[in-house]
C-alpha cells in the first residue's frame, strides 16, 4: 500500500504534464466552444450555468466567453512559448559555453563577460524592456525569453566542459586528428547533456511564468488570443464579483508549474549519482 502511494506521488507530475500537452495539441477538438466566441447575455456567469446555447462548465468571462475553452487554448500558448524558448536558449547557451571552455583565450573572456553582464540584470526587467521595444507578439516573446535566459545554460555548459575537456579520451581524439566540432559534439556534449537537461526542466516552468507575467502586463500574447496571464489580468477586475475568472487560470498556472518543477527535481535526482 505504501509503495503504491509512493509510486503514485512520483508519477503524478508527469501525468499532469502529459494532460497539459494533450490539451495543447488537441485544443480545437477538446474545447467545447470557440475560445473567442462572445455571448454578452451570458457575461460573468458562474460555473455550471447556461445562457442561450452555452453551457458554462467553469463559468464565463466579461464578454461571455467560455472559460474552459479559453483555459484549454491558453495551455497551448504557455507550452509553445516555454518549449520554443527553452530549445532556443538551451541550444545557444550550451554551444557558447562549450566553445568558450574548449577554445579558452579571448573567446572565453568575451563569452563569459557577456554572461556576467546578462546575469547581473534581472531577467524579468530585461524581458519587459526588450518586449516593450520590439512590440508584443508571440514570436517576440519567444525570442526575448530565449535571448535573456541563455546565460544560465552557458555557465553550466562552461563548467561541465572544463571538467571533461582534459579527460584522456578527449585528448586522444584530438591527437588522432578529430576536429573541434567533432570533439565537442561526439565526446563532450554527451557527457554534459545531463546537467544541461536539469537546467532545461527547471527553466521550462520559469518560462511559463515569464510568459504569463508578460501577458498579464499586456506585453505578451495579444487579445483575443487566449493566454493564462491575460485571463488573470482581466480577472483581477472582477475578483469580488466573479472570482472564477481569475481563479481558473491561476490554478492552471500553479498546477502546471508545480508539476514541471517536481519533474525537474526528479530528473536532477536521477542524473546526479550523489543524490541516489
Amino acid at each position: 500500500m505504501m509503495r503504491a502511494a509512493k509510486t503514485a506521488l512520483r508519477w503524478w507530475p508527469l501525468a499532469i504534464l502529459a494532460l497539459a500537452v494533450l490539451a495543447a495539441v488537441f485544443a480545437p477538438w477538446l474545447a467545447p466552444y470557440d475560445p473567442n466566441q462572445q455571448n454578452l447575455l451570458g457575461r460573468l456567469r458562474p460555473p455550471g450555468t447556461t445562457s442561450r446555447s452555452f453551457h458554462y462548465l467553469l463559468g464565463s468571462d466579461e464578454l461571455g466567453r467560455d472559460l474552459l475553452s479559453r483555459a484549454i487554448h491558453g495551455a497551448r500558448v504557455s507550452l509553445v512559448v516555454a518549449f520554443a524558448s527553452v530549445v532556443l536558449s538551451g541550444t545557444l547557451g550550451t554551444a557558447l559555453g562549450m566553445i568558450a571552455a574548449y577554445r579558452r583565450g579571448w573567446i572565453e573572456m568575451i563569452v563569459m563577460r557577456v554572461v556576467d553582464v546578462f546575469l547581473s540584470i534581472p531577467a524579468v526587467l530585461l524581458a519587459i524592456i526588450t518586449v516593450a521595444v520590439l512590440g508584443p507578439s508571440l514570436l517576440n516573446v519567444i525570442l526575448v525569453l530565449a535571448l535573456t535566459r541563455w546565460p544560465r545554460y552557458a555557465r553550466v555548459a562552461y563548467g561541465q566542459t572544463l571538467s571533461v575537456v582534459n579527460m584522456p579520451y578527449v585528448k586522444l581524439a584530438a591527437l588522432m586528428g578529430a576536429g573541434a566540432w567533432r570533439i565537442l559534439l561526439r565526446h563532450i556534449l554527451p557527457n554534459i547533456v545531463g546537467a544541461v537537461s536539469v537546467v532545461a526542466t527547471l527553466e521550462f516552468g520559469l518560462m511559463i511564468l515569464f510568459e504569463a507575467g508578460l501577458s498579464f502586463l499586456g506585453l505578451g500574447v495579444q487579445p483575443p488570443t487566449a493566454s493564462w496571464g491575460a485571463m488573470l489580468s482581466t480577472g483581477r477586475n472582477y475578483v469580488s464579483t466573479a472570482w472564477w475568472v481569475a481563479t481558473l487560470p491561476g490554478f492552471c498556472l500553479f498546477v502546471l508549474v508545480l508539476a514541471v518543477n517536481l519533474t525537474g527535481d526528479a530528473v536532477r535526482d536521477r542524473l546526479d549519482p550523489r543524490l541516489r
